[in-house]
């Protein structure tokens, strides 16, 4: 029986990284996933709570729980997105009329990689990719979220793939969303820490589950000609088959 997922595509693989998207259907669907997407669905609402405007925020949110009010797994590419769900929306609606709502999606929320080894039980997923990379744990997923064993685990089994881990994996890498606007020059230099560590190591790829954070990186990869790329963890799944 197939299991029912409900894609939440949040806004930056919607409107810059859709193929993201798509690599995460596709192996999705491999995995014998019934997968649905409602096109009505907007943003979660995280930049207006984290700019302080709670109000603008529980506006959003409440149109975010109304479009998946159906109880099944709610699954995205994005560790920030799927962490600010799970732990800020009870600000916003503890002892609300969603209240019971809000509780249900935090439950069945999941980001990409945790559902794929923790709720499918899944470590191969029969992927190709013959590059050496270094991973960073991007900090929605690894401190919102716990996330830090299942993205190895499936890296590990993508056939020719090496993991160079770099120093400091666990250190930001300056985006923060508004953080970056805001103290922009310090976000820069977080940036180059990051890179610097990646570069050390001499992969060819920097992996993580936030394409905001890797286009935060690539941007001053791009900026400083270095001979490094960045890859959503989605798109290696893709990858050789």
């Amino acid at each position: 029986m197939a299991t029912k997922v409900n894609l939440f595509i949040p806004c930056f693989v919607d409107q810059l990284f859709p193929q993201t998207a798509f690599n995460m259907v596709k192996v999705l669907e491999k995995l014998n996933c019934e997968v649905s997407y409602n096109p009505n669905q907007t943003c979660c609402g995280q930049p207006a709570f984290n700019a302080g405007f709670w109000s603008e925020a529980r506006a959003v949110g409440e149109k975010f729980i109304h479009d998946f009010t159906d109880y099944n797994y709610v699954v995205g590419p994005s560790g920030s997105c799927v962490g600010f769900v799970r732990n800020f929306y009870s600000e916003l609606f503890d002892n609300s009329a969603l209240h019971n709502d809000c509780k249900q999606l935090q439950k069945n929320t999941f980001e990409f990689t945790e559902f794929l080894v923790d709720i499918l039980k899944v470590k191969n997923i029969g992927a190709e990719f013959n590059h050496a990379i270094t991973y960073h744990d991007a900090c929605g997923a690894l401190r919102e979220c716990k996330i830090k064993t299942p993205p190895r685990t499936l890296l590990e089994n993508v056939k020719g793939l090496e993991i160079r881990e770099m120093k400091d994996c666990e250190t930001c890498c300056g985006f923060g969303g508004t953080f970056a606007v805001k103290y922009a020059d310090i976000s820069a230099a977080m940036a180059d820490q990051k890179v610097e560590n990646a570069l050390a190591t001499g992969a060819e790829y920097i992996v993580s589950t936030d394409i905001s954070c890797l286009m935060h990186i690539d941007g001053y990869i791009k900026k400083n000609n270095y001979n490094l790329k960045v890859m959503h963890i989605a798109d290696v799944l893709a990858q050789g088959w």
